[in-house]
């Protein structure tokens, strides 16, 4: 199977599923989600995406419908199942199914599965970007499915040709990119935003850390600007379907390309990393 789809024990080619009309996202985009790559038919960092649905899960109130164990094993089963081992795998849980009215629905959540081919690019090519004003709410560390605004921004972005939207709040603060994180490197050390309730803590970003942490470069969790971020020696983004990638551009200016050597350590270590767990 090339692209399959998943929903409450059903399953099938992608285009071929359905969902219920009064499934809870189709009316409030009421849910959770997460997601990874996959390579060689093994799931990247699995155990920590699958931690992090659970914990979005719990702060919205939503009951997941399968223990984590099971849903691990369905997300394995169902990629076996697959014409090719690389792919992006994506799962959502949302509240259930019933009539519109606002208040939850009871009982536990419907979990959706999608399964498409993808490959992670090697982060070589420098990548261009954008600023947008960031017009979230302040639930931003919670995956859930209102992405609206995440929506609009990245379409500005590739309306302008770029592969990412970096947003920001009022006064310049950094936060992070539509869906991606974003980091500076400066005189050698590593600045990322702190994992405060605007950013979503990421998983790729863990392994960025970890990896500066190996390769003895110095980090610090706080917050950046603008104005340091168009002034930084490199701009770095990371997310689950990207991986590492650096910029040379942000709004039409240049931008970073001044430390490519430590960018190279990093992407190289990161990169590694991901063939290494993912082999065949």
């Amino acid at each position: 199977m090339e692209r399959l789809g998943y929903y409450n024990g059903k399953y099938g080619p992608l285009e071929e599923m359905t969902v219920p009309m009064n499934d809870r996202a189709s009316w409030f985009g009421d849910g959770v989600y997460d997601a990874g790559p996959c390579r060689n038919y093994h799931i990247f960092a699995l155990d920590e995406h699958v931690d992090r649905l659970f914990r979005s899960a719990a702060a919205l109130e939503i009951e997941v419908p399968v223990g984590k164990e099971e849903l691990k094993r369905i997300l394995n089963d169902l990629v076996s199942k697959m014409d090719s081992g690389n792919l992006f795998v994506y799962y959502q849980v949302t509240r259930g199914t019933g009539l519109r009215k606002h208040t939850f629905t009871e009982g536990a959540g419907n979990l959706w599965i999608t399964l498409t081919p993808a490959e992670i690019a090697d982060g070589k090519k420098p990548v261009q970007l954008i600023t947008q004003e960031d017009t979230r709410f302040f639930h931003c560390n919670i995956k859930t499915l209102n992405l609206i605004p995440s929506v609009m921004a990245s379409q500005r972005a590739a309306e302008a040709g770029c592969v990412e939207a970096v947003l920001y709040r009022p006064g310049g603060r950094v936060t992070e990119c539509a869906h991606s994180n974003v980091h500076i490197l400066k005189d050698g050390t590593l600045y990322t935003a702190p994992t405060d309730n605007l950013i979503l803590p990421g998983i790729t970003r863990a392994h960025l850390l970890r990896a500066c942490e190996a390769l003895h470069v110095p980090y610090k969790e706080e917050p950046f600007t603008l104005d340091e971020l168009f002034a930084a020696d490199e701009v770095i983004v990371t997310s689950s379907s990207k991986l590492c990638l650096h910029a040379d551009h942000v709004d039409g200016k240049p931008v970073g390309m001044k430390d490519p050597a430590l960018y190279e350590t990093i992407r190289e270590y990161m990169l590694n990393e991901f063939l290494t767990e993912t082999a065949g």
